[in-house]
């Protein structure tokens, strides 16, 4: 769908809009179950939206203040909301694309039929086409979801704009990373370059303490791993983590979800194009050649 970035973007948001709507409804198995990891500063609770992405509810145990993490759907995001009984006033948008920005402008709107909910502040990158946009943030801005500090990480190349989430406690860590890191996988170079790439999973993502959680854009489980086994098939770690994702139904695998950056240093090869072995697979000596090597290889994938 790279032909989209041509378009004026009011039109591509519509046509993406169809796109994904339309293949929601035929997918059959689409899921209507929530998952919840509740940490110790931390809860979140992951809901399925369209036919593979995911929107996240953040919530502070300690103030129950909440922020959800792009509401596609955000009629599903406030049912969870009232069921579990916490306050939401935070929207974080990852990019500017409609599966994950689309939501905003229904979502804002909710807020202004309730004006007993208080405001919804909107943060994301630097872009006119995210709507709604009231907190414009960049590399290292932070803010708070009630006593959660959010320290935002800039990783255009998916989009120009993407912005990953960084939450870190003194018990917990998790990261929110849109379209830049899935599981086993990589975003598309849409917007960006290799170079762009590069620094958002080398120098940024990996750069991040082994445990932190990984909750990503979508499950594209299988075929990343399957692909990262072609890479490389002696991986082990990748192996055995493509096994288990091969022997789930759906709902099993949207369980894999999330990682952790320890785990995406060992399976993902997009994370590991300083391994000789990767290296190998597409005849290139340097991480940055291999990075833009293996990213081609997949999309042909």
């Amino acid at each position: 769908m790279s032909f989209l970035n041509f378009l004026p973007h009011r039109i591509s948001q519509r046509l993406t809009a169809i796109y994904f709507t339309a293949s929601s409804f035929s997918f059959q198995r689409r899921s209507t179950s929530f998952q919840t990891t509740t940490m110790a500063s931390m809860t979140v609770k992951k809901i399925p939206a369209l036919k593979d992405n995911f929107m996240y509810l953040v919530v502070c145990n300690e103030t129950r203040k909440a922020a959800v993490v792009d509401p596609v759907e955000p009629d599903r995001v406030l049912e969870v909301v009232k069921e579990d009984g916490v306050q939401l006033n935070q929207l974080l948008t990852t990019h500017h694309h409609w599966d994950h920005a689309g939501g905003n402008e229904a979502l804002y709107q909710k807020f202004r039929e309730n004006p007993e909910w208080g405001e919804l502040l909107v943060y994301g990158g630097n872009d006119d086409r995210i709507d709604r946009l009231t907190n414009r943030v960049g590399q290292d801005d932070t803010f708070e979801i009630g006593k959660l500090r959010v320290r935002c990480l800039s990783t255009p190349c998916h989009t120009t704009s993407h912005i990953c989430y960084y939450i870190e406690t003194d018990q917990d860590r998790a990261v929110f990373t849109g379209d830049t890191l899935f599981l086993a996988g990589c975003g598309r170079f849409f917007e960006g370059t290799p170079e762009q790439m590069y620094d958002a999973l080398i120098n940024k993502l990996s750069a991040l303490p082994d445990d932190t959680k990984v909750y990503c854009g979508h499950e594209y489980s299988v075929q990343n791993l399957r692909f990262g086994n072609t890479v490389e098939p002696d991986n082990a770690d990748t192996k055995a983590l493509l096994e288990k994702a091969q022997a789930a139904d759906l709902e099993g695998r949207r369980a894999l979800v999330p990682s952790t950056i320890g785990q995406e240093k060992r399976t993902n090869v997009f994370m590991r194009v300083g391994e000789p072995s990767v290296q190998a697979f597409v005849g290139k000596s340097t991480p940055l050649e291999t990075m833009q090597a293996v990213r081609a290889a997949k999309d042909k994938f």
